[in-house]
């Protein structure tokens, strides 16, 4: 087992509200659908219960109005619980109004379950790219910590190529800062590959994800996080076959493996909380040095 304490992450949302099927299910529909998502977080609870892990679970304020039972078991678990927005909307389809009201909502409403502030958050489908840096600015005057939400590689969805990929203070365009943490990614004959989890962790050969995750540890000495949906470990999810090859492909490949597989990522390496990993950065914020700046 790696010795490096790394970040496990939740985002907790239910399979309808994936992005990638969001050309066939209308939000209008959402709660007509089966809701897998408490039985399944509940699942991911016990399996870090059982392995003394704690994580930061991003939970969607969607979820949490839903739920509220389950954002108080998760935070009575001892885990972190965070801030994965409102609705699922990918940033860059909002306008910073609305993006700023769903957020706080969101916020507040995790903040009034667990009765303890929230500092962390995550954008639906890591969507903070070079077309919505505005968001940066928004999540310093809600008081946000940190931010999860870039992801430094190019994608048909989400990504911005050849931003940081360690954490460290990053400066919003306003010139406010927050700490970022991106999502990890491995560099592999000189190209960024992402293997930070979820279709990635599915996808890949779990050989290469434990040594692209360990050369992070080993020879960059720094943290990385690793990020999972409840409805990945879920197989028995309805399916959805009128969706493009391409989202069927990310979000049903290897479903009946990946809780397994998870399994013996715990075992492999150390993980714990954001708000831990990056209790140095939070302690020092003020006095650390901008690493990055988004322009």
């Amino acid at each position: 087992m790696s010795s490096l304490p790394n970040a496990m992450t939740i985002d907790v949302e239910d399979y309808f509200h994936v992005s990638a099927l969001a050309e066939v299910i209308s939000r209008k529909d959402w709660d007509k659908l089966e809701y897998r998502c408490e039985r399944n977080t509940e699942r991911l609870l016990e399996l870090f219960s059982q392995t003394g892990v704690r994580a930061t679970f991003f939970v969607l304020g969607w979820v949490a109005e839903r739920s509220p039972s389950l954002v108080r078991a998760i935070a009575a678990a001892g885990h972190e619980v965070a801030c994965h927005g409102l609705s699922h909307e990918l940033v860059y389809r909002q306008t910073p109004q609305v993006f700023r009201e769903e957020t706080a909502r969101s916020k507040h409403v995790l903040e009034d379950i667990i009765g303890a502030p929230v500092l962390g958050y995550r954008a639906a489908s890591y969507s903070i790219t070079k077309a919505s840096l505005w968001a940066i600015d928004i999540l310093c005057e809600l008081g946000f910590r940190y931010d999860s939400s870039i992801f430094p590689i190019a994608h048909d969805r989400y990504g911005i190529p050849g931003a940081s990929r360690h954490p460290g203070l990053l400066r919003a365009p306003s010139g406010g800062t927050i700490i970022e943490f991106p999502l990890s990614t491995a560099k592999v004959l000189g190209r960024v590959v992402p293997v930070a989890g979820g279709g990635y962790f599915r996808l890949l050969p779990y050989w290469f994800t434990k040594w692209a995750l360990g050369s992070i540890n080993r020879t960059e000495k720094v943290p990385f996080i690793f990020y999972l949906h409840p409805w990945e470990i879920d197989p028995e999810q309805p399916r959805f076959r009128e969706a493009s090859w391409l989202s069927r492909f990310r979000h049903y490949t290897n479903l009946d493996v990946c809780e397994e597989r998870l399994r013996q990522l715990l075992k492999d390496f150390q993980f714990t909380t954001v708000r831990e990993v990056l209790q140095p950065h939070l302690e020092q914020a003020p006095q650390l040095h901008v690493v990055s700046a988004v322009v």
